[in-house]
């Protein structure tokens, strides 16, 4: 008689639905970077491939075009690791803890600046390459618009600054408060 072996089927890995939710899961995360801006998407590190779909899913208008643009993203994707760039949405919608913490140490930074013009040579050590006089001028401003009881622009316009000084390349560290 023959030999027939009867042991059950090896494990020949995930399941058809899972793999199905993982592609599902990599459409939404298309979805989600279709809905950035052309700078936003720029500023992410990905395929070239993947950056020029996701521009061409926002030209498009029709229903269908982008239906068709959205599951073209998500078999690009599959390709493509996607946790850099769920960490770098993340990081753009402010889930990010990383990112808030940035965020506290830019608004401390910029209340120190508007209490105590000397740190401005603490920001200029820190950051070479920033235009001190036009941070003290929004400073200025912003001290002005306060005392008139303006809306706070020259304020707003200030953290957009620093914030900006802080996304430079090259720039790894933390912004400091200045007050150690």
């Amino acid at each position: 008689m023959e030999d027939i072996d009867n042991e059950p089927d090896e494990y020949s890995g995930p399941s058809k639905s899972q793999l199905k939710r993982e592609m599902t899961d990599l459409q939404r995360l298309g979805a989600e970077l279709v809905t950035l801006s052309k700078d936003r998407l720029a500023k992410i590190n990905m395929p070239e491939r993947l950056r020029d779909a996701l521009l061409d899913a926002q030209r498009f208008t029709k229903h269908e075009a982008i239906r068709r643009q959205m599951q073209y993203i998500g078999k690009i994707m599959r390709d493509v690791d996607a946790a850099p760039l769920r960490a770098a949405l993340d990081e753009i919608s402010g889930v990010s803890k990383a990112a808030t913490v940035r965020q506290h140490q830019l608004e401390r930074l910029r209340t120190h600046l508007m209490e105590d013009e000397t740190a401005f040579s603490d920001l200029a050590r820190d950051y070479p390459a920033a235009d001190i006089q036009h941070l003290r001028q929004l400073r200025r401003n912003a001290i002005k618009d306060a005392a008139q009881n303006k809306p706070p622009r020259a304020y707003r316009e200030l953290f957009r600054e620093l914030r900006e000084l802080q996304e430079q390349p090259g720039r790894e560290d933390e912004v400091g408060t200045g007050a150690s």
